[in-house]
């Protein structure tokens, strides 16, 4: 990978407009700044700081933390905007700005929304956000789980406005991270697992009202789909695909969650997302491919209307969903330069793709995945391995991956100075039976039995870097337990990522060799965060507190439970024995 133009764009902190009909992006944040959950736009997580290396990262020390009295899972990483950290907490959300030029960085405002009443957990993701989202005339976006959006002003912390975006009844609920776009605030809902019908919507940043919705189950005009889904491949041209793959109405309680990693494309003008699994998993109650859930999309960041979709697990009979991150880079390929989008899916395969077409350039597995043999380059369809599909009331044993996927949405990092994407990843397997499932609104609508198993080498957990350009490994880590928190690498050839059982890692980018480690007082499932003083001196925040799909450890999850049912105790059941639930921000300085 060479000549990136993203490189360029990337080092210098620059975001462009490339699509005349996109919203204008926002200015150009600092080197020294985390804007957003991604870092940029494109979801690199990245940074151009240098101060921290391989020569000196061992030298790293807590210099200050703050507990945030929360026992839920911690899975959003902070924003910093200036001389300002922001903070958001699990339900009921409570967000924190903090002073980074007061000695010990006190808090200067505390945003608490009301707790309401309790909705129902997502079933493998606690009660998690993922992040805020904030917007340069001084606004935060903030998700509520029981499905409110509330703009704060990041001055004061004040309510400017809130919108209802989820619906509780229906199991639609708010865990995914907003992405700003020009003056769009863009954002998805969770439920998919109850059955409820994911769409994503943008809404006014100023005002809160809606401009867009995309659904993503239903008939093309529900689904913003132009005249053709993908010109690349026949199976996705039919009109309507979104109903007619389903049996009879079974599409409006479908699933297709939209809480997974948004990213935009400044080149292009162009919006990525994916959909999450279909409902239920019982194929026999909903035949068909079930557009358009597992699927990704590229829309118009202004209107929504999408310019293509790929559908990556089609009927997704396993869980998986493709809600995971598709960063836009440029890839060369045999030589000629191509504008890609590069997603490592939950089903074990990574992509490297056409971002203006959909066309699948590079398909290959980055793990085990045994219920496909491989990708079809004339549909695009992965080719199922008959030993691994569950057949009405059969068992099926030892499917890889399990039904948290390869991945269960923990974000990567693309150093555009390496060429590599690194990943985390979860090492396991199940024992899967399709079981009846009955629907009611806001109620578990799942459809299967599992029972999760460490996959081979009997370790949980991989961590390892992707050359997408050539659509292999170029090494890795084995981790005891799934690694659930995302990376974050550096311009100077840090990668950090976290670990359930507690630790901060940084190592070598081109290797993988580990330089320094520090053990937290909780697991971490966030995303490590670096930024920069005014006196140019670089730290590294990461908050621990661990929970989301490990969660199921520290539950009493009986017999007859669905907890129990889909097998998750039995993925991080030993994780009580070395760390313990507790929300902690832990800031490092040389």
């Amino acid at each position: 990978m060479r000549g990136s133009t993203l490189t360029a764009m990337l080092l210098a902190g620059a975001v462009g407009l490339g699509a005349a009909q996109a919203p204008s992006p926002p200015p150009a944040s600092s080197p020294a700044e985390w804007p957003s959950p991604g870092r940029d736009l494109q979801g690199t997580r990245f940074s151009p700081l240098r101060e921290l290396s391989p020569g000196n990262v061992a030298g790293l020390r807590v210099l200050w933390s703050f507990s945030t009295g929360s026992l839920r899972g911690h899975e959003a990483s902070p924003l910093v905007i200036g001389d300002r950290l922001y903070l958001a907490t699990p339900h009921p959300t409570a967000v924190y700005a903090f002073d980074l030029e007061r000695p010990g960085s006190p808090p200067v405002w505390r945003y608490q929304a009301a707790a309401g009443r309790d909705p129902a957990p997502a079933l493998c993701c606690d009660v998690s956000t993922r992040g805020l989202a904030w917007h340069p005339s001084g606004r935060l976006l903030v998700p509520l789980f029981p499905g409110d959006l509330v703009a704060l002003s990041a001055d004061s912390g004040k309510e400017l406005w809130r919108t209802r975006n989820g619906d509780p009844a229906a199991g639609l609920t708010m865990q995914g991270a907003p992405l700003v776009v020009g003056d769009l605030v863009i954002v998805g809902v969770g439920g998919g697992e109850f059955g409820g019908r994911g769409h994503l919507t943008a809404y006014d940043v100023s005002s809160g009202r809606r401009r867009w919705r995309a659904y993503s189950t239903g008939r093309d005009a529900d689904v913003l789909l132009g005249p053709t889904a993908n010109a690349a491949y026949p199976s996705h041209q039919t009109r309507d695909l979104g109903v007619a793959t389903w049996t009879a109405d079974s599409w409006l309680r479908g699933g297709g969650a939209t809480d997974g990693w948004l990213t935009f494309d400044p080149v292009t003008g162009l919006l990525f997302h994916g959909t999450g699994a279909p409902a239920p998993l019982n194929y026999d109650q909903r035949r068909g491919d079930a557009k358009w859930t597992a699927s990704l999309f590229a829309r118009d960041a202004a209107t929504g209307v999408a310019r293509w979709a790929l559908q990556l697990t089609p009927g997704d009979r396993w869980g998986f969903g493709a809600g995971a991150e598709s960063v836009p880079m440029d890839l060369d390929l045999g030589g000629r330069e191509v504008r890609a989008l590069v997603h490592l899916d939950a089903n074990g395969l990574a992509y490297s793709i056409d971002r203006l077409t959909g066309r699948i350039l590079l398909a290959e597995k980055y793990g085990p995945a045994n219920w496909a043999s491989r990708v079809e380059a004339s549909s695009g369809i992965p080719l199922p391995d008959p030993r691994y599909v569950p057949a009405t009331g059969r068992k099926v044993e030892e499917v890889c991956p399990s039904l948290l996927g390869m991945r269960t949405l923990q974000p990567a990092a693309y150093s555009p100075l390496t060429g590599m994407v690194y990943v985390p990843a979860n090492n396991l397997c199940m024992d899967l039976e399709p079981v009846a499932a009955a629907f009611e609104a806001g109620r578990p609508f799942v459809g299967a039995n599992a029972r999760l198993v460490a996959g081979p080498g009997g370790m949980r957990g991989r961590f390892l870097a992707w050359d997408p350009g050539t659509a292999t490994i170029a090494w890795e880590i084995r981790e005891p337990y799934p690694v659930l928190g995302g990376a974050m690498a550096t311009a100077t050839g840090l990668v950090f990522y976290g670990t359930l059982d507690g630790w901060l890692k940084a190592v070598d980018a081109q290797n993988g060799r580990e330089l320094w480690r520090f053990r937290a007082p909780s697991g971490i499932l966030s995303t490590p965060i670096t930024f920069a003083s005014a006196d140019g001196r670089q730290y590294v925040a990461v908050v621990a507190g661990v929970g989301g799909a490990a969660a199921t450890a520290f539950a009493s999850a009986t017999a007859g439970s669905t907890i129990a049912r889909l097998g998750l105790p039995g993925a991080f059941g030993d994780l009580p024995a070395v760390t313990n639930p507790g929300g902690v921000l832990l800031v490092f300085g040389l």
